[in-house]
């Protein structure tokens, strides 16, 4: 099947590209044509690098920088605009009117498919002028202040900005159009999710979306620092709020990357019954656990240097484990992520003494290389949202004590310590009672190393996309535009006929003049094997095959 992978990010190579998790799915699915559609920061970034052979095609849009060129509606098709734009803007600001953010997005993509003219409506001053107008009605939301000038200008940039994949030239029914698709998987929400909700629209093409750590939640945290006033971030955080949760109503499956995030998209609407965890795979389940423990009793630490780390936790925590074991050293690996942090870090280590025995080893050559050189891992964050570092850890063999936040509890489970946050004396106690005891250390390193190599495999991975591929499409079975036309011209239905009719048992009817088996009694009118009105397959009662109807994968397979 023809599948549409739709990704974004400013540096799409350092976190999806090249090597990375959409690669090896595409690389581990050869039977499957992947196309990639890459939502980037700035234009010639991304698609046209990558070497990766797994790919049938990449194409790539900007959302930041420049908009895209093009001519300027007319007064006929500017008043349809403005009255889809009008209804998307109260959505955002009016409480009572949120239900109407999908009409007004689906109608802004309908216009822009029709001339192209949306980002150049979106730049202008009508637009500006209808987004001030609904921003300042009686009724709307201003706890975060009344906008100004300033702000609606800067807001209106901003979703132009978001809006722009509305009018990217991937909706057509061709090879490269998303109309074409059988599905599309949507890999990390947000602004990627965009072309997925429109080709479900215009083609209904159904899609999967897979995020490892929630964008929403990402979009609340980065936000509080952004440089805009609170008006601009409360709309433009009502913004993706929105087009969160339109995207868990209409998608077809959400497979989340821990049970901790499925949790977070089940608060914001997500249906559990369409909800199923899918650990990010990692190749690092091949690398060989950690050599021999250091000489000196050493802790290692790894994150970044940022008070929801927590670090300060840890060298309090590290002062009474020193004062047990006067030989015991502490290594901070990573990089200052907040200004300033790491220089506090170095001046709390001095008043505790410490001074000797702590080192800031910085940004590491790489992982495995931070956990050979100690003796057990620790993590001391506020807020663990990624499994990634905690299941690295676990592959190296060495014992793992975390604070219980977060995904940590799911992650580690019985194979490490578990403390509360914010409690030194608790992290303390559960490094040295792991020092102390060499035995118990090498058993929960190696539990913790066959845990994380059973959930975090690459082939776990394929094989559940694989299902969850053959599920949808049969669950799908009328797909406008998906290739040539059947009778009359009408679009093929993949599994318009159950699996037995291919067989060659000499049940089937003669040929008909056309060179296929001719209509028996059970087709229906349009020749279709108990087809109903939209293609799939009829129940026991109405002469159908009935365990097709119950096992809809056991079909694809077969098929």
């Amino acid at each position: 099947m023809r599948i549409a992978l739709l990704t974004e990010g400013a540096r799409p190579h350092s976190r999806r590209g090249a090597g990375g998790w959409c690669d090896r799915l595409a690389a581990g699915l050869p039977e499957h044509e992947f196309g990639l559609y890459l939502l980037t920061g700035q234009a010639g970034q991304g698609a046209a690098e990558r070497p990766s052979p797994a790919w049938r095609g990449a194409r790539e849009l900007a959302l930041w920088g420049r908009r895209p060129g093009g001519r300027v509606p007319g007064a006929l098709r500017r008043r349809q605009y403005a009255r889809a734009y009008e209804d998307l803007v109260r959505a955002l600001v009016l409480p009572g009117k949120r239900a109407g953010f999908g009409a007004g997005l689906y109608r802004l993509a309908v216009l822009a498919r029709e001339d192209g003219t949306l980002p150049a409506f979106l730049a202008s001053a009508h637009a500006r002028r209808t987004l001030e107008r609904v921003w300042r009605l009686p009724g709307a939301e201003t706890s975060a202040g009344q906008p100004l000038v300033r702000d609606v200008l800067v807001a209106a940039d901003l979703l132009e900005q978001c809006l722009r994949p509305l009018s990217a030239p991937w909706y057509g029914t061709g090879p490269d159009g998303l109309g074409g698709a059988d599905l599309c998987h949507v890999v990390g929400g947000g602004p990627a999710a965009l072309p997925a909700l429109v080709a479900r629209y215009l083609h209904g093409v159904p899609f999967v979306v897979t995020e490892h750590g929630l964008h929403l939640r990402e979009q609340y945290l980065g936000y509080r620092e952004a440089p805009y006033r609170w008006p601009v971030r409360a709309l433009l955080l009502a913004y993706f709020r929105a087009l969160t949760e339109e995207t868990y109503r209409q998608a077809a499956v959400l497979t989340p990357g821990s049970a901790h995030d499925q949790q977070w998209q089940r608060r914001c609407g997500a249906d559990p019954a369409r909800t199923r965890v899918v650990y990010e795979g990692t190749p690092a389940v091949v690398r060989p656990a950690a050599g021999p423990e250091p000489a000196a009793p050493t802790l290692v630490w790894a994150g970044a240097l940022e008070p929801g780390r927590d670090t300060e936790l840890m060298l309090h925590a590290f002062a009474q484990v020193h004062a047990d074991l006067p030989r015991a050293r502490l290594v901070i690996h990573g990089e200052e992520a907040a200004p300033g942090y790491r220089a506090h870090c170095a001046a709390l280590a001095e008043r505790l003494g410490l001074a000797a025995a702590v080192d800031f080893a910085g940004r590491p050559g790489s992982l495995a290389e931070v956990w050979e050189g100690g003796t057990l891992a620790v993590f001391s964050a506020l807020s663990q949202r990624s499994p990634r570092l905690l299941a690295d850890a676990m592959l190296s063999g060495r014992a793992v004590v975390s604070t219980d936040v977060g995904v940590a509890r799911e992650v580690v489970g019985p194979t490490g310590l578990l403390v509360p946050a914010r409690d030194p004396r608790a992290l303390a106690g559960a490094c040295l009672a792991l020092l102390r005891d060499e035995e118990r250390r090498a058993r929960l390193g190696l539990a913790g190393r066959l845990r994380a190599q059973e959930r975090f495999a690459v082939e776990p991975v394929i094989g559940a996309f694989r299902e969850i591929y053959l599920e949808l499409v049969s669950q799908y079975p009328a797909f406008p535009g998906g290739g040539a036309g059947g009778a009359a011209g009408e679009p093929p239905r993949p599994f318009a006929r159950p699996a037995e009719y291919w067989l060659a048992d000499g049940r089937r009817a003669p040929d008909g003049p056309d060179g296929q088996g001719a209509p028996d009694a059970a087709d229906g009118p349009d020749g279709r094997h108990g087809a109903g009105p939209a293609g799939s397959e009829r129940s026991e009662d109405e002469g159908g095959d009935a365990g097709a109807q119950e096992r809809p994968g056991a079909l694809a397979e077969a098929v």
